[in-house]
């Protein structure tokens, strides 16, 4: 039987991961892996009922270490890379790992234990940050709803589930959407102001298109809504028709048609609100804060406006300034100045 802990670049690394070995093919057998050695070190815990910090802490650091470490390699290539192949393991993936930690964090014997550490006699002599570690662990657990029971923990378990599924698909969308849109430029009135640099870089994502003889010198160029062909574009074309066709395209990915993300907000706002009243609060927003420095969500109002009131006057002094100088400089637009302008007159 294969040892994925010493044959999976997902798995058998220390320093940094072999990028350039890990495929999708990696994901299944490296996290099912993962997530079986951490069950039985979780349920070993729970055996032997631990009271002191060296009886399980070391352990459970060292589990949480490495499954965060090689789930997170697994979510960066999805990300970046984002191949059918890589978006159907994750897929497969993302419901056993939702599963497990729910697990995890609704453990008795676990909680049990961390409230142990924290009402025992070696308290007093723990460092900040290993009470920091304790507090916030039977913080997670709470709010991973080790308190509920029955149809409660079993709803809480359902959202937790489908907001993991909306989470996902919200991203697909938006890189979906951004793969979807493409400004083919084949005339030289249509990248003026374009640096060799950015002519280079879009010529070759036309070659990769199928344009096999686009040169940065004659075209084909394809501007595209990754984010370095987008703000190149808008930072030195000086045809605005475009820079407002491309500040659109950018501004409403995932917002509109196929991909379409306002149902699923809807879905993961109500979601959120259920598993809020589930875990007894008022709001999704006093469950995030729970566990953060701000003492209400009255407070973190408090202070968007007062950054707000502090920088908006700020702010539209440096436009007034933008336009000016543009006007200045003749320029025609001036007296419509909008937001695909800024990046350019800047």
């Amino acid at each position: 039987m294969t040892n994925e802990f010493e044959t999976n670049p997902l798995l058998n690394w220390t320093d940094l991961p072999a990028y350039d070995q890990i495929t999708a093919a990696h994901v299944e057998p490296a996290i099912k892996a993962l997530l079986a050695r951490s069950e039985k070190i979780v349920s070993d815990i729970e055996k032997r009922r631990p009271t002191r910090w060296d009886e399980f802490m070391p352990e459970l650091e060292e589990m949480e270490d490495r499954f965060y470490r090689s789930w997170g390699i697994v979510g960066h290539f999805h990300n970046v890379q984002n191949s059918p192949e890589l978006r159907e393991a994750y897929q497969k993936m993302q419901g056993p790992v939702v599963a497990f930690f729910n697990r995890y964090q609704q453990s008795r014997p676990l909680y049990e234990a961390f409230c142990a550490l924290r009402e025992g006699d070696e308290w007093a002599q723990f460092e900040e940050p290993q009470k920091r570690i304790v507090t916030s662990a039977i913080k997670n657990a709470e709010l991973g709803g080790v308190g509920l029971e029955g149809e409660k923990r079993e709803r809480f378990n359902e959202i937790s589930q489908r907001l993991a599924e909306l989470g996902n698909q919200f991203s697909n969308n938006v890189l979906d959407a951004t793969k979807s849109f493409q400004l083919k430029l084949t005339t030289g009135e249509e990248i003026v102001g374009l640096p060799q640099s950015f002519l280079e870089m879009t010529a070759a994502a036309a070659r990769k298109a199928g344009d096999e003889e686009a040169t940065a010198e004659k075209g084909p160029w394809l501007v595209t809504l990754d984010y370095p062909s987008y703000v190149g574009f808008m930072k030195y074309s000086q045809r605005r028709d475009l820079r407002r066709q491309l500040y659109i395209a950018y501004m409403n990915r995932g917002a509109e048609g196929e991909f379409d993300n306002a149902p699923l907000v809807d879905e993961i706002l109500e979601l959120r609100q259920e598993m809020a009243a589930i875990l007894g609060y008022d709001s999704y927003a006093e469950v995030s804060l729970s566990r953060k420095m701000a003492p209400s969500v009255a407070a973190v109002d408090t202070l968007l406006k007062q950054l707000r009131d502090a920088a908006q006057s700020a702010g539209e002094r440096d436009i007034d300034e933008l336009i000016t100088a543009a006007k200045e400089a003749g320029v025609p637009e001036a007296t419509g100045f909008s937001y695909w302008d800024i990046a350019y007159w800047t």
